[in-house]
């Protein structure tokens, strides 16, 4: 039975050349911690995790090196930065795409006191950008928006809320999540202040491996909710407040660094776009197959513009769980079914409680593979 993977909205697999052996090179021949020690192994590691936030900064056009944080993953970064950053009467913006992410420390902040309106998306999971800024309070603070959707694909008009958050002097957090390393994400241009990022989805990288970048003057405004040991000023039992030390506390994920420095050196050589442009082809596709096979299976937009390689279908007379498991134990087909841990989105697509079965298409990805599970699809509905 042939084996293809289709959840790489979960976790891209396979993961980019050079990645496990960047990992096995560290732990084989390096191993040592960083920060703690002034011996050769350690400078050499300090020096490749010093190099892997140049490579993030490059990508996402930042400027200051020291103010990209590791974290565990993108989950810790948005916990870190809103539990951090918010305190009572703060206001917040959110759009009814949000991942759980986002609408879990937001919901569990409104004991402290923490208000958030969700700006309505419509059913294709589109928003428009116009509605942020008429949700705008006396006591608004920021907004925060999933880039893409993890359930649809849909990409957010970034662009614009940036504008409207610097216009009325809001701090504009990204959730970066479904789009990085897929879609193209300036930070300068999009006027983003803090973008939170996992390395194993769209930059092709290990899990437990994550961050957030930060500029200078939002440094201030978040509180460190993780402290401890940071091989700095250790004769101090207060935490630092400079950069990163301030956020990165603990013995960070180095193997995961070493991985994510190789599988972004490879995005730099293959480019972002490339892997856009191939992504978008296998999702055009596949859309077009399941048009030709029953359209209404189709959740959210059935065009390829403005949106990532995720497709969601709703298979109505039949349990959506159950033709996952199909696709699985029948033709090798790795998929996701359920509500993606994102009740918000899908609700506003129509598709909860049930939820929905969802291809996520990969770099890795050939067409080959699409049209056989296309082929797997039809055969299922058949029978």
């Amino acid at each position: 039975m042939r084996k293809i993977y289709l959840d790489n909205g979960a976790t891209s697999f396979p993961k980019a050349p050079d990645v496990a052996n960047a990992i096995s090179n560290y732990i084989t021949n390096i191993g040592c911690n960083i920060n703690r020690g002034a011996y050769f192994d350690a400078l050499e590691a300090e020096d490749t995790v010093f190099e892997t936030r140049e490579l993030l900064c490059d990508l996402f056009n930042f400027n200051k090196c020291e103010n990209v944080i590791f974290t565990p993953s993108i989950t810790y970064s948005l916990n870190m930065v809103l539990k951090g950053m918010l305190k009572s009467k703060d206001h917040i913006i959110i759009s009814s795409m949000e991942h759980n992410a986002v609408m879990r420390p937001l919901s569990s902040l409104k004991n402290n006191g923490v208000t958030f309106s969700k700006v309505q998306c419509n059913s294709l999971g589109y928003l428009k950008a116009v509605d942020i800024e008429n949700a705008i309070t006396p006591n608004t603070k920021a907004v925060v928006i999933t880039h893409a959707s993890n359930v649809c694909g849909s990409i957010l008009p970034l662009k614009d809320i940036g504008s409207i958050c610097k216009k009325h002097n809001l701090i504009f957090i990204v959730d970066s999540a479904q789009s990085a390393g897929t879609l193209n994400i300036d930070m300068m241009d999009l006027n983003i202040d803090v973008l939170c990022f996992t390395g194993h989805k769209g930059l092709l990288g290990p899990q437990g491996i994550g961050g957030f970048l930060i500029k200078e003057n939002i440094v201030p405004l978040v509180k460190p909710i993780i402290e401890g040991g940071t091989g700095s000023l250790s004769e101090l039992e207060v935490q630092p407040t400079y950069m990163p030390d301030k956020f990165e506390s603990g013995t960070s994920n180095i193997p995961g660094i070493f991985g994510l420095n190789a599988s972004l050196k490879y995005l730099n050589k293959i480019g972002v776009n490339s892997i856009y442009e191939k992504e978008l082809e296998l999702t055009k596709t596949f859309i077009e197959g399941i048009k030709n096979i029953d359209a209404n299976l189709l959740v959210g937009s059935d065009s390829t513009d403005n949106r990532t390689a995720v497709v969601s279908l709703d298979f109505k007379e039949l349990d959506n769980g159950i033709v996952c498991h199909s696709l699985n134990k029948e033709y090798g087909i790795s998929t996701r079914s359920g509500l993606h841990c994102a009740p918000s989105a899908h609700k506003t697509l129509g598709t909860f409680p049930d939820g929905t079965v969802r291809f996520s298409f990969g770099h890795f990805n050939t067409v080959e593979d699409i049209k056989y599970t296309l082929n797997a699809i039809n055969n299922i509905l058949l029978k």
